[in-house]
């Protein structure tokens, strides 16, 4: 799938200052440091979109990027699981997080994104059952599968798959990744276009200028 358009529109402090809900819109949301701007970058096809840093916890706010010339929005949303913030800031963007994915009614999907080295995590399996008490959708993304070997990566989703069979009836879509060899761009791309024609009925059109 050819590279899409993308561009930065607008950085929001919480749910009261995002864009006007006109367009369907796809959540990143993970653990600090699970290689979150790197994916984005891979997805979109756009380099330094998102911009990488070797400081975790960095974003602090919801980033809108407009994609593919105004058809839906990426959001990246502020990583958890930093240790090096204070308890208030934690707390903070734990409310913003919370409210945008409670609230915000042109939210289609969240992407989950989960470290693909490591076995599962409680903060990571908290959140994802938090999400299905809530009713909100959601894939999960695996991200960094270059970095371990094959046999590892499938071990790993298996047990993150038993894990959540304990309590879901119904395993959320999955996609595994490597921003380093572009696996699962398409995967992903594909499940937002055919996303974006289910929800066709978000797409409004543009405001006109006087």
């Amino acid at each position: 799938m050819n590279n899409r358009r993308a561009a930065f529109m607008i950085s929001a402090a919480d749910v009261t200052g995002c864009p006007q809900p006109r367009l369907p819109e796809y959540a990143f949301f993970g653990r600090s440091n699970v290689g979150k701007s790197s994916l984005i970058n891979m997805i979109t096809g756009v380099k330094n979109l998102a911009r990488t840093s070797a400081t975790p916890g960095k974003t602090q706010l919801l980033n809108y990027y407009m994609v593919d010339e105004d058809t839906w929005y990426l959001v990246d949303l502020p990583g958890y699981g930093y240790a090096k913030v204070s308890k208030k800031s934690r707390r903070n963007w734990e409310k913003i997080i919370r409210e945008y994915l409670l609230q915000r009614q042109s939210l289609v999907y969240t992407f989950i994104l989960v470290d693909t080295r490591h076995e599962p995590q409680n903060s990571d399996l908290e959140l994802i059952n938090w999400m299905g008490e809530q009713g909100l959708p959601f894939c999960l993304v695996f991200t960094k599968a270059d970095k371990i070997s094959r046999n590892a990566v499938r071990h790993n989703v298996d047990e993150y798959k038993k894990k959540l069979e304990e309590k879901w009836e119904e395993l959320p879509p999955i996609f595994i990744t490597s921003s380093h060899s572009g696996e699962g761009k398409n995967e992903i791309n594909s499940f937002i276009a055919i996303s974006n024609t289910e929800n066709a009925h978000l797409i409004q059109q543009k405001p006109q200028k006087d």
